[in-house]
């Protein structure tokens, strides 16, 4: 289940500012789901090749299910929600109909997934996901969104990327 933001009137104004908000949520997303995974055994134990999220049943709980290469069920967890900011919403980047994972027929983790009670992260996915390159990366970016709503206003009028020699002297 997808909880959408809240969208902002579009408008030419301010269109840095809603791309950095989209990119940001987006980031969010990931960060959340790689730290919550993280607190299960699920992304050290090289069996796992997927973990089911049921965030529907409750509001207050996130049931896990983990499966094998073969979609055969290998384990079972459980996350509490403590605050709202932590429900498990599909992240693009870790979903395994985005991910082009392969789902074995008629497999335990296929039934799962026709229950339509939640998604599916592909751990592999997951595993290769760098949580500190992201942050540096969504960064960057929401930076340049913002830069073009700056550069629109007139608050920015040049700039440099690089990180640049210093020569030891003061600009003024």
């Amino acid at each position: 289940m997808i909880h959408p933001h809240p969208e902002a009137p579009n408008s030419d104004e301010f269109k840095g500012f809603d791309e950095a908000r989209r990119i940001m949520w987006g980031h969010e997303a990931r960060a959340r789901v790689y730290e919550r995974l993280e607190l299960t055994t699920f992304i050290v134990d090289t069996d796992v090749a997927a973990v089911h999220i049921n965030n529907t049943v409750r509001a207050d709980r996130v049931l896990l299910t983990a499966f094998d290469m073969a979609g055969q069920k290998v384990g079972a967890d459980t996350l509490l929600n403590d605050e709202p900011g932590q429900h498990l919403d599909i992240a693009p980047e870790f979903d395994h109909d985005f991910t082009d994972m392969v789902v074995v027929p008629e497999s335990q983790l296929e039934q799962a997934i026709t229950c339509e009670n939640g998604w599916v992260v592909n751990l592999t996915a997951l595993r290769d996901y760098d949580l500190v390159a992201d942050r540096r990366a969504t960064q960057r970016a929401v930076f340049l969104a913002h830069l073009q709503d700056m550069m629109k206003s007139g608050d920015v009028r040049g700039f440099l990327f690089g990180r640049g020699e210093s020569d030891g002297t003061e600009a003024a």
